[in-house]
């Protein structure tokens, strides 16, 4: 009777157990699926903001307007631009983050484009008055991967506007955010735009099913030990 007993608590803390099991690797399933929903129609937004018509670019900005194809007028402030370690398709260099002080009254930072390490002091660098357009980048505060930025040094692992802005002390007000621009092509071949990268990992479909596979072996674990239970006492 004893262990009659141990065996039913036994049986009754393996279905909770299973339960809960079950119920939380579906509801992970779930949420990956909302995932995907969500991923997909972020796609849909970015692809279609980076075809638009220009828009002016903003004196400031949230994360809502990532990628946004952006215009502006102003004159480069060369003389304080900073450059910023980058890795590309053309290998290994820089990305020259030059503020542009607006004929709207802010200064702008303009990721004019890429240049490899040996053009990181003759590159072009246009005077008067220009018109940039862009995407409109968020900033990336902090540094690179395991490389804080160093602005006393000159050493830079991201595009951390309020960090660049403050080392090189930009007019105010200055905007929270950058523009890559497009291509465009200098006389000398460099710096080099309309590189930027856009690609948003989607695995959220293949991780559900995976959620959700767990989810029916756990099931088909229960089913069998719960009919071989039944066998065993109806023997």
């Amino acid at each position: 009777m004893t262990a009659r007993r141990r065996a039913t608590g036994f049986l009754i803390g393996f279905s909770i157990a299973a339960a809960l099991l079950f119920a939380g690797l579906v509801s992970l399933g779930v949420w990956q699926i909302q995932r995907l929903h969500w991923k997909r129609a972020l796609i849909h937004q970015v692809e279609t903001r980076i075809h638009a018509p220009a828009r002016p670019a903003p004196s400031s900005a949230g994360s809502d307007d990532a990628y946004l194809r952006v215009t502006a007028r102003g004159t480069f402030l060369h003389d304080r631009a900073a450059l910023v370690q980058a890795s590309t398709v053309r290998g290994l260099g820089y990305w020259v983050m030059t503020p542009l002080r607006t004929d709207r009254g802010f200064t702008l930072i303009v990721n004019r484009g890429f240049v490899p390490s040996e053009e990181r002091s003759s590159y072009a660098r246009p005077g008067g008055v220009v018109r940039v357009t862009g995407l409109l980048r968020l900033t990336e505060p902090g540094g690179g991967f395991l490389r804080a930025n160093d602005p006393s040094g000159g050493r830079w692992y991201s595009r951390d506007v309020e960090a660049i802005a403050r080392a090189k002390s930009l007019p105010a007000p200055v905007a929270n955010y950058f523009v890559d621009q497009e291509q465009a092509v200098p006389a000398n071949g460099f710096p080099v735009g309309g590189l930027t990268v856009v690609r948003f990992p989607n695995n959220h479909l293949p991780y559900a099913i995976t959620w959700f596979a767990l989810a029916a072996m756990v099931a088909g674990a229960y089913i069998v030990v719960m009919r071989h239970e039944w066998k065993a006492r109806h023997a």
